[in-house]
């Protein structure tokens, strides 16, 4: 991919462009961001990343080679229709947008080749991990393509699109479910008497620990969590107050409201 082209400049798409662009997957002036009214915006992603900007003028759209949707859902359709008559018929277009479907920006944009993805913040640092899927026009090269520039700011997994839902619940959402989860933690912790700074610096290596040991043993969370179990011991005691608390209904009752919302959003679109 020699020139990408951002519709959209919020978090996500900064996500994406920080990835992209610390990995060296794209050189920064052959990455183009445009929106609609925030000139500061687009200047600040400039001043960080090196990128290109769009403002008035959308002749950048004309040598894309691939067009990135990075709106909020609302805003998809005029987006769509401020950049078809810019776009050659084949420029391939993904989007990243929660709940939009491919058939919405069909819809939009015409027959084209269109994946839709859900990448997450941690695309940041080349740690996202994204669901893709295609619509019948995409080529095998082109996948490839898709596939390495979502590579190179993490990893990304092939589904049926309307899995994506879920996955946007699990992965999409889900840093900001940890974010929670380490804040709940520190708090617990400064309210027993140790300092944020320790506090923290134990979160962050047990976090790092725990996701490590799931990853390079192989091993069922539920084994892991029956490992570190002593009956009558200290984590045993903690985790029956998660019990108590209905925590896996919690959990199952997050990811459930989340991927109502993101099929909510697609049926709004």
């Amino acid at each position: 991919m020699k020139t990408i082209v951002f519709i959209g400049a919020g978090s996500m798409a900064e996500a994406v462009i920080a990835g992209i662009v610390e990995q060296g997957a794209v050189v920064p002036h052959n990455v183009f961001v445009m929106n609609r009214s925030d000139d500061e915006r687009l200047l600040s992603l400039h001043n960080k990343y090196g990128v290109s900007i769009v403002c008035k003028e959308k002749e950048a759209l004309k040598n894309a080679d691939l067009v990135v949707l990075a709106t909020k859902p609302k805003d998809i359709h005029q987006a769509m229709a401020d950049a078809l008559p810019y776009l050659d018929d084949k420029t391939a277009v993904l989007s990243v947008i929660a709940g939009v479907s491919i058939q919405t920006i069909e819809n939009g944009l015409g027959a084209r080749p269109i994946a839709r993805s859900m990448p997450n913040t941690s695309a940041t640092i080349g740690k996202s991990a994204s669901g893709i899927a295609w619509n019948h026009a995409i080529s095998e090269e082109l996948k490839k393509h898709i596939l390495g520039l979502l590579e190179s700011i993490g990893m990304v997994k092939e589904v049926e699109e309307d899995d994506l839902h879920a996955v946007t619940a699990l992965s999409g959402s889900g840093p900001a479910y940890v974010y929670y989860l380490a804040e709940a933690l520190e708090e617990a912790a400064i309210g027993k008497g140790l300092s944020k700074d320790i506090a923290r610096a134990l979160i962050i290596q047990t976090l790092e620990g725990a996701a490590a040991m799931l990853k390079e043993t192989g091993t069922e969370p539920a084994e892991l969590r029956k490992n570190v179990t002593s009956p009558g011991g200290t984590t045993e005691a903690g985790l029956n107050a998660l019990e108590n608390g209905k925590f896996k209904e919690t959990i199952a009752q997050c990811i459930g409201k989340a991927e109502a919302r993101s099929r909510e959003l697609g049926a709004q679109s």
